[in-house]
């Protein structure tokens, strides 16, 4: 089969037509786009000149990965619908944090869903087992992501997990969730509070709404929805416990509205395992026509700027998105470089705001 160029298609100029026309070695024009070494400014203008000519703008970086033996691309996977996760303060601060950590090894990032068998238009797409990649972050590790991780595994590609597990010797960049959900629960129940709801993140890949049963909390196998609902539960076991879609505003309005619906069931705290599920609570408890916190105390966590909440302050957990993100990118760095990168642990800051107040006499 012929591998020349179709008829009146332009051959890409090498570095070698680009020396040719400049009427230098290929090693001297290489390096005016290299910068690794001193040139004589007339030749290095002698040499741009006819790169301009020849419509010459560098070295092709597919030869230069095929050369390092690397495709240049890091592969960042989440659970749920790009369009979704990136609505999420918290998503994109750590997706900020982790392409600093990346920056020095001049990598481009792959956004994929842990679901490789269809993209938002209904196709098939790259997936973990299959992108041409260096490496892989995955945000969350969900069932079927691991089952995807193995091919990954398989293929010898460095693999660090954020918030969740991915088995033993692989890299975790972890946050405080159970303990930092603790330190939440205590301060309402310092405050009086016994008769408390909470809101979780989903339970699974199913992302069903709505008020749990036991089994249902049974069979959770979202990490940071475990950890931090456990923890609630240790405080106040009696906790009504009510399921959300995702970390939404509109998803905490669902929740409140139905934990507002009965006067008689009515919590006097909701814990919300986001900040952004927190401000749906306030916008339910306002639009029943309580007063927060006088009437309900509502609790978030992540410590995000949330629009939409007046004077409020809200009752958090800060945590360190960007840090973590970067953490994970560094990690990812060092295992290229043939390293050892440590699982590290972050740490939440409680910040007490205007949200929480004694509990009101029922």
């Amino acid at each position: 089969m012929s591998t020349d160029p179709l008829p009146g298609a332009r051959r890409r100029a090498t570095i070698a037509d680009v020396a040719r026309a400049a009427g230098v070695s290929p090693s001297t024009a290489s390096v005016v786009f290299s910068g690794k070494a001193p040139v004589a400014a007339a030749t290095k203008e002698r040499v741009q000149a006819a790169a301009a000519e020849l419509g010459y703008t560098g070295p092709d970086p597919r030869a230069a990965s095929l050369r390092r033996g690397r495709s240049g691309i890091v592969a960042v996977a989440l659970e749920e619908h790009l369009r979704t996760a990136f609505l999420d303060p918290v998503k994109t601060a750590t997706m900020d944090g982790l392409t600093d950590g990346l920056a020095e090894l001049g990598t481009g990032v792959l956004l994929l869903r842990d679901d490789p068998s269809t993209d938002a238009a209904g196709g098939s797409g790259p997936s973990l087992a299959t992108a041409p990649i260096d490496a892989a972050v995955l945000i969350g590790c969900s069932a079927r992501m691991l089952d995807a991780l193995q091919a990954v595994r398989a293929r010898g590609l460095p693999v660090v997990v954020i918030e969740g597990d991915a088995g033993e010797g692989i890299p975790r960049i972890d946050l405080d969730n159970a303990e930092a959900a603790t330190q939440i629960a205590q301060h309402l129940r310092g405050l009086g509070h016994e008769r408390v709801a909470v809101v979780t993140l989903p339970f699974d890949l199913r992302r069903v709404r709505g008020v749990a049963s036991p089994e249902r909390i049974a069979a959770i196998t979202t990490p940071v929805t475990r950890a931090r609902l456990d923890s609630v539960l240790a405080v106040f076991p009696q906790a009504r416990v009510v399921s959300s879609g995702g970390s939404l505003i509109d998803e905490g309005l669902i929740a409140g509205r139905l934990l507002f619906e009965d006067p008689a069931t009515r919590p006097t705290a909701v814990i919300a395992q986001s900040d952004l599920l927190a401000a749906g609570v306030i916008r339910a408890a306002e639009e029943a026509g309580l007063r927060v916190p006088d009437d309900v105390s509502v609790a978030g966590f992540d410590g995000i700027a949330v629009d939409g909440l007046g004077e409020h302050v809200l009752t958090t957990a800060v945590q360190p998105a960007v840090e973590k993100g970067r953490a994970a990118g560094d990690a990812v760095a060092r295992l290229l470089a043939g390293e050892q990168a440590a699982s590290i642990r972050f740490s939440c800051t409680f910040r007490e705001g205007t949200t929480t107040g004694p509990a009101p006499a029922l």
